[in-house]
């Protein structure tokens, strides 16, 4: 990696912190004794390297900005040892790769929403707003939203409630099989593969692969590229104001990647549905990446 002066400082600055945190002996190192020595607090770049499995000099060489093109495995072993938080792992792919991490480092990551969402989607009006967890949780939500619902209630889990629930099949997600499945099935999918431990999600995938309407849709639709753009359009039953439909944009709370704020607007009126991207199509979808999909 070609790094800058100014980059070589802030990677080492990060790292060395890291590393004065973390107690040797808790490592599986002996206690250092009296007489001479490092004195220097925390884990040694030689430790380093023993805990990372890597020849002498690697890890100098990487808090340096010295090593050309540190794969993945490093980065990851790297993080993992010493304990960054996801910020701290999507920096150390930034400032090494110029590329954003293909995954969370933590498998929890993104379950944990601040609680000042609450009061935020409380003054949203004249807009169904919720944010949901890296695990699908509706963890807040305005009331615009609560009415959207037949009972008056939102559901806990928003994508088992999409998939696998017989009143949103039938009742509220209007073309339910042409429309909301191949916008749906694509997100649970990525969702998993970005965190394989995760045993919720994993849970919900099952249920989904094994219920008898949705995993033959599952196997259809969920591999092709998430066919989301801002603005994207789905038909709706609203249970206070009928047919209509949902015009919706996406975020992502930058301390929980995984989870997203969800912001749609509603338009009364029986549309006639339309697919909304033709094959060919270049969308924006969240992350910031761009995706070529075909027509759904």
């Amino acid at each position: 990696m070609n790094l800058s002066a100014s980059d070589r400082g802030r990677l080492k600055e990060i790292l060395r912190a890291r590393r004065a945190a973390i107690d040797p002996v808790e490592m599986g190192f002996p206690k250092r004794g009296p007489g001479p020595g490092r004195r220097a607090a925390g884990l040694s770049q030689e430790q380093m390297d023993v805990l990372l499995t890597r020849t002498p000099g690697t890890y100098n060489r990487f808090e340096n900005g010295q090593l050309a093109s540190p794969g993945a495995d490093l980065l990851t072993a790297v993080a993992r040892t010493l304990q960054l938080n996801e910020q701290e792992w999507a920096f150390l792919w930034l400032i090494t790769r110029r590329e954003s991490p293909p995954h969370a480092l933590h498998g929890d990551s993104g379950t944990s929403i601040a609680g000042a969402w609450q009061r935020v989607t409380n003054h949203i009006h004249g807009a169904l707003a919720y944010v949901n967890d890296a695990e699908w949780n509706v963890v807040v939500h305005n009331e615009d939203f609560r009415l959207l619902f037949p009972r008056g209630q939102a559901p806990a889990n928003i994508m088992r409630w999409m998939l696998l629930d017989p009143e949103a099949r039938t009742d509220v997600l209007m073309h339910w099989e042409t429309h909301w499945v191949p916008a749906m099935m694509p997100h649970l999918k990525h969702s998993v593969e970005l965190r394989p431990d995760n045993l919720a999600l994993g849970r919900l995938a099952y249920d989904v692969l094994n219920d008898p309407v949705t995993g033959p849709l599952y196997r259809e639709h969920a591999a092709a590229p998430i066919p989301y753009f801002d603005g994207s359009e789905l038909p709706v039953r609203h249970a206070v104001h009928g047919p209509g439909r949902l015009t919706t944009c996406l975020a992502e709370p930058v301390t929980a990647p995984g989870a997203r704020i969800n912001l749609s607007f509603y338009t009364p009126g029986d549309h006639a549905p339309v697919l909304p991207v033709e094959q060919g199509t270049s969308l924006s979808v969240p992350g910031g990446t761009s995706s070529v999909i075909s027509r759904v």
